[in-house]
């Protein structure tokens, strides 16, 4: 099958591709919910001893699982690319982070739960990066090349569809009313932790969609063994023969920057708003229902734009809305214009990770599709450590949550200019 083709069967089963947007939205919730919004900010205000040094704590969690994810994902891709089928590795990805998302329940608000809750979220992160690896590798298989930007960019808009919907539920039925969902002990906060148990739940129900519907690859017949072994060879030829694949690793790099720093952005957002404007934990949530409703719209009105200009300037469009909006938000001092402009952000957001997606889709070679989104994982992880390091450690040195962020800007402003180098790859 030629590079960036689709199976017949791919192209006509509309059903199939539905049902593959629905992962986005059973997964959003996890990023919205945990990672970002909710339990984000009830660990730094609630559970770790300070704000800063719950930043700070938050913030290595985030790396470690990076870095596991950034060292496992090309062999997996490789690994599944050899024996066919992907969505075997989605359900076991899906249900370990839902269990890992559930035990966010024991996360009590006292400091000597920190490590629980750590270690409990930090898993769960890393299964769900690790299922997002095969569901990715699944587009090229299912649209034809002259929509994957359009599918690319509707399954990330459904996805935040999916997150601001999980938001208003964790909103009104359990955090910001007076009677919770359940008769739910506040002064434990029960009504906040209740929110890992809900993200597990929303995970599986929403996920059954495309594990049942969608279709998959068949499988080779190669024993797992031999799959393994051979998935393993694979990789290390293909870093040999990087020279080979100049493109893509080009690519490779300009994406390892700059989304990291909107990785870094995801999980430092909440924790920016309460430290710096004084929002409360409702009002948190609030600005984060709102930032995926502009999310998900700039992700679904570009999706069309990368099926008309490209993948490539569709990015560089969105890292530039990106770097500029995001300097003018560690300036400004007024709520109201925080809100203003991190609104406005947000259509910047589903653009570059949805364009993204569509790139490498395009780019990949068919026969190692899966490796080379194992790869790409890699390079959304590599460095992804830094990210939240910097933020970490820049604001535990200077205590200014405003001085901590910057490093965001830069990262993603260096994978703009980076990205200029890479080719067109538009028919």
């Amino acid at each position: 099958m030629a590079a960036g083709s689709a199976s017949p069967q791919g192209r006509s089963n509309r059903a199939g591709l539905v049902a593959w947007c629905f992962y986005d939205w059973a997964n959003s919730a996890f990023a919205a919910v945990i990672v970002t919004f909710v339990f984000a900010t009830y660990f730094s205000k609630g559970v770790a001893a300070t704000e800063e040094a719950g930043t700070t704590q938050w913030g290595y969690a985030m790396s470690l699982s990076a870095l596991v994810l950034a060292l496992m994902a090309p062999f997996m891709g490789a690994i599944a690319d050899n024996s066919g089928r992907r969505k075997p590795w989605i359900w076991v990805f899906t249900l370990v982070c839902a269990a890992g998302t559930a035990a966010l329940w024991f996360a009590r608000p006292d400091p000597s739960s920190a490590l629980l809750a750590l270690v409990a979220v930090g898993i769960a992160n890393l299964a769900f990066e690790g299922g997002v690896v095969f569901y990715n590798a699944m587009l090229a298989d299912l649209a034809p090349r002259d929509s994957m930007g359009r599918w690319s960019g509707w399954g990330w808009g459904f996805g935040y569809v999916g997150g601001v919907a999980c938001l208003l539920l964790a909103l009104f039925g359990f955090v910001q009313t007076d009677t919770p969902l359940f008769g739910l002990d506040k002064a434990a906060a029960e009504h906040v932790r209740a929110t890992g148990p809900l993200v597990a739940v929303w995970l599986l129900v929403f996920a059954l969609p495309m594990l049942l519907v969608t279709p998959d690859r068949p499988a080779t017949g190669m024993p797992a063994g031999a799959a393994v072994r051979k998935g393993m060879t694979d990789l290390v030829a293909t870093l040999k023969k990087v020279r080979e694949y100049r493109d893509i690793a080009w690519f490779l790099l300009a994406r390892m920057i700059y989304i990291d720093g909107l990785n870094t952005l995801f999980a430092f957002g909440g924790i920016y708003a309460a430290g710096t404007f004084k929002m409360e934990l409702a009002e948190v949530i609030q600005f984060g229902i709102a930032m995926n409703v502009t999310a998900g719209a700039g992700a679904i009105a570009l999706a069309w734009v990368d099926d008309w200009i490209g993948p490539k300037r569709t990015i560089l469009i969105s890292l530039l809305g990106l770097v500029g909006l995001g300097t003018v938000l560690l300036i400004i001092e007024s709520p109201t214009h925080f809100w203003i402009f991190g609104l406005i952000l947000g259509a910047f957001v589903g653009p570059t990770q949805a364009a993204s997606r569509s790139y490498m889709a395009h780019i990949a070679p068919a026969e190692l599709r899966t490796e080379m989104f194992g790869l790409y994982a890699f390079s959304g992880k590599a460095t992804a450590f830094l990210g939240p390091f910097l933020v970490g450690t820049l604001t535990l040195v200077s205590g200014s949550q405003r001085i901590g962020m910057s490093p965001i800007i830069v990262l993603m402003a260096v994978g703009m200019v980076l990205m200029l180098r890479v080719p067109d790859v538009r028919r």
